[in-house]
C-alpha cells in the first residue's frame, strides 16, 4: 500500500512538473527577451552605455566615430520598425513646427544619399543612403558643414524610437520636411540598412560644389555617377527655394539680408528666395529673372538657364509649378533610395492602405465583358447590386450551401410537375 501510494505521488508530481515546464520556459523566454531589450534600450542611450555596458577601443572611436552621440558602434541593424517610423515621423513635425529646420534636414538626408557611385557594386562601398553621415569623419567632409546641428535635432527622436536606423530616419526627416514646406508627397519607401564603423564611410569628395570652374559640367559628372539625369537635376536644385546661405558655413552668400535678420530660426545668410521656408518653384522664377540683390544665386543656379539642356527644364518648373511638384517627387523617391541596402529587399511604405492579407478589393471592372470597358455609371449600378444583396467592396458574398440545395430542389420539383401535367 506503501509503494502503491508512493508511486501515484511520483506520477502525480511528474504530471504537474510536466505542466509547470512550459510555463517556467516561456517565462524563462520572456525574461531573456527583457533582458535583451534592456541591454538594447541601455545601448542606444549615449550616457547610459558609458556607465553600464563594457567599452572596447575606446580611444580609437573617440578619435573616429560618431560626435558624441555614441562611444559603441551601433548593433547591425534590419528593418527599421514602421510603428516606431509613424511616430517618429510626427515628432518630426513638431519638431519643425518650433524649429524651423525644414532646409537643414533635407540637405542632410540629401547628403547622407548623394555619395552613392552607380560603379561600385559592393555595399557600402558604394556610397548611398546608408546612415554614414553620423559619423565624424563624414561630417567633417567640406560639404557637410553645419550638418551636425541636424544631428543634434535629430538624435533625440532617434533615441526615443530605438528601432529605426539612421538611414531611414535621414530620408524621413527629408522627405516629411519638403512636404511641411508645402511641397509635394514624396513617394517613399523604407527598409534601409545602417553601416556600423566610421571605416565604411565613403571618401570626401562625391558631393557637389557650388562654385567649380565649369558648374554645368561639374553637376553632370556628380549627378550622372549618382545615375540621374539632366531633368532630375534641375528638379532636384529646385530645393533650393527652401533654406540659406551662410558664409561661414559654405564660403557664399550673406551674412544677413532683409529677408534673414529676423529668422524664423536663427537669424542670418542669404536666401533663395523670399519666402525661404516655403516649397515652391519660385527659385526658378527668382533664378530666371535676377532682379534682387538680396536673393543668392550661385555659378551652379546660373547654369540651370546658361546650359540648354538644363535651361529646357528650368522653363518648363518655372511656368508650371505642378510639373515641377511632380517631377520633383519622382528625383526626390529615387535620391533617397540610392545605395542602399533594404530590409525587406523590396522596403516598405509608411502609406501603404492596403496590407498584405486583406481581402481583394471589388472592382466592377472585373465584370466588364468583351474588349469594351464598362462605363463608371454601369460600375456604380453594379456596386450598389452586389452590396444590396449583402456584399461589401472588402467582404465577398458568403454561400449558404443548404439553402442552395434546397432552391435547387424546389425547381427541380416545380419543372418535373410542369412536364407531367
Amino acid at each position: 500500500m506503501t509503494s502503491l501510494s508512493a508511486a501515484a505521488a511520483a506520477a502525480t508530481t511528474a504530471a504537474a512538473a510536466s505542466r509547470l515546464l512550459p510555463s517556467v520556459t516561456a517565462s524563462a523566454a520572456r525574461l531573456s527577451y527583457r533582458s535583451s531589450v534592456s541591454i538594447s534600450s541601455l545601448r542606444s542611450s549615449p550616457l547610459l552605455s558609458r556607465i553600464f555596458l563594457p567599452q572596447k577601443s575606446s580611444l580609437r572611436r573617440l578619435s573616429t566615430g560618431r560626435i558624441g552621440y555614441s562611444t559603441v558602434s551601433p548593433p547591425k541593424c534590419a528593418a527599421s520598425d514602421p510603428d516606431q517610423l509613424k511616430s517618429a515621423r510626427e515628432d518630426i513635425k513638431e519638431l519643425l513646427k518650433t524649429k524651423f529646420c525644414h532646409p537643414i534636414l533635407v540637405r542632410l538626408g540629401w547628403h547622407d544619399a548623394g555619395t552613392y557611385n552607380k560603379n561600385i557594386e559592393e555595399w557600402p562601398q558604394r556610397g548611398g543612403a546608408n546612415g554614414s553621415l553620423r559619423f565624424e569623419v563624414e561630417l567633417k567632409h567640406g560639404a557637410n558643414a553645419g550638418l551636425v546641428n541636424a544631428l543634434k535635432l535629430l538624435q533625440p527622436i532617434k533615441d526615443k524610437y530605438s528601432n529605426v536606423t539612421y538611414a531611414d530616419l535621414f530620408q524621413l526627416a527629408s522627405a516629411t520636411a519638403v512636404e511641411e514646406a508645402g511641397g509635394p508627397k514624396i513617394p517613399m519607401k523604407y527598409g534601409r540598412v545602417d553601416v556600423t564603423a566610421p571605416e565604411q564611410c565613403p571618401e570626401e569628395g562625391r558631393l557637389p560644389d557650388a562654385g567649380p570652374p565649369s558648374p554645368a559640367s561639374h553637376l553632370r559628372d556628380v549627378f550622372y555617377r549618382m545615375g540621374l539625369n539632366d531633368k532630375e537635376i534641375v528638379a532636384l536644385s529646385g530645393a533650393h527655394t527652401l533654406g540659406r546661405s551662410r558664409p561661414d558655413r559654405s564660403g557664399w552668400g550673406k551674412p544677413e539680408t532683409k529677408y534673414t535678420k529676423d529668422g524664423p530660426g536663427a537669424p542670418g545668410g542669404q536666401s533663395w528666395t523670399v519666402q525661404w521656408l516655403k516649397f515652391d518653384n519660385f527659385y526658378f522664377k527668382d533664378i530666371k529673372e535676377k532682379k534682387d540683390e538680396d536673393l543668392l544665386v550661385l555659378p551652379t543656379d546660373a547654369a540651370l538657364f546658361d546650359d540648354p539642356s538644363f535651361k529646357e527644364y528650368a522653363e518648363k518648373y518655372a511656368a508650371d509649378q505642378d510639373a515641377f511638384f511632380k517631377d520633383y517627387a519622382e528625383a526626390h523617391a529615387k535620391l533617397s533610395n540610392l545605395g542602399a541596402k533594404f530590409d525587406p529587399p523590396e522596403g516598405f511604405s509608411l502609406d501603404d492602405s492596403s496590407p498584405k492579407g486583406q481581402p481583394e478589393k471589388f472592382v466592377a471592372a472585373k465584370y466588364s465583358t468583351g474588349k469594351r470597358e464598362l462605363s463608371d455609371a454601369m460600375k456604380q449600378k453594379i456596386r450598389a447590386e452586389y452590396e444590396a444583396i449583402g456584399g461589401t467592396p472588402d467582404k465577398p458574398l458568403q454561400s449558404n450551401y443548404f439553402l442552395n440545395i434546397i432552391i435547387v430542389i424546389a425547381v427541380l420539383a416545380f419543372v418535373t410537375s410542369f412536364v407531367m401535367n
